[in-house]
């Protein structure tokens, strides 16, 4: 069966400055298959008619005149089940140990994390089209390589393409930047109590009957990973 992957990550800028009030580096990934895709985006456009939504839509422009579009926007992405689910990393950029780890670079750190939110739900005898938001990188290969390696962690699928999609272009890579920026607020705990960010976040823990927070590994329609630097069980 084909799948695409939509992908987009919030604060990447951790990996280089410990300054930050934030700790919590996330990489997310919204797979669906290929099949809907059309169908999928006809209706997130359908949403965005509806409510109004002229131009991007993405977590920091949620706001009290768009929170209707917002939650419904949630609302939509759990309607769909299981055909369409979304996977995070969670990352403590605190304690990731760039010089003993990633050769002191903090871009290659930022795609082993990548390739560690992908590599566990590429499935057997599967293909799959990894579309990431666009990202300048120092070094130009960087998605080749995230390629290569999906490719050799299990050699009964197939990756097609790895490729960077600017997310203007892309109402499925937006959905993701809204899930990611969910999941890195509460991570966070960034937001203006009982502002329209935290009123969205409740709304979809409603919906999900739990909080956001870690998974387990088995969970398909929102997993999130929070990845143990420190070893272990």
């Amino acid at each position: 069966m084909r799948f695409d992957v939509y992908c987009d990550e919030s604060r990447p800028d951790l990996l280089a400055s410990k300054k930050s009030p934030a700790k919590y580096l996330v990489i997310g990934g919204l797979w669906l298959p290929t099949a809907k895709r059309e169908e999928f985006k006809k209706q997130i456009h359908s949403l965005r008619d509806k409510h109004k939504i002229g131009g991007e839509f993405k977590w920091r422009k949620v706001s009290p005149s768009k929170l209707d579009f917002y939650m419904e926007l949630f609302e939509w992405f759990i309607s769909q089940a299981e055909e369409l689910r979304f996977r995070c990393i969670v990352v403590d950029a605190q304690k990731v140990n760039l010089v003993k780890f990633h050769e002191s670079d903090q871009e290659l750190g930022f795609y082993k994390f990548y390739y560690h939110m992908l590599r566990h739900w590429i499935l057997d005898f599967n293909q799959y089209a990894v579309f990431c938001d666009f990202k300048s990188n120092r070094k130009s290969n960087r998605l080749d390589t995230l390629k290569k390696c999906l490719h050799f962690s299990n050699l009964s699928s197939s990756i097609s393409t790895v490729q960077s999609v600017r997310s203007e272009e892309s109402v499925l890579i937006q959905l993701v930047d809204v899930l990611v920026g969910a999941c890195s607020a509460k991570f966070n705990q960034i937001g203006t109590p009982g502002g329209a960010k935290e009123k969205l976040i409740q709304n979809l823990e409603l919906q999900l009957g739990k909080q956001l927070g870690p998974t387990y590994r088995s969970e398909q329609k929102l997993n999130v990973f929070l990845i143990n630097l420190e070893g272990g069980w």
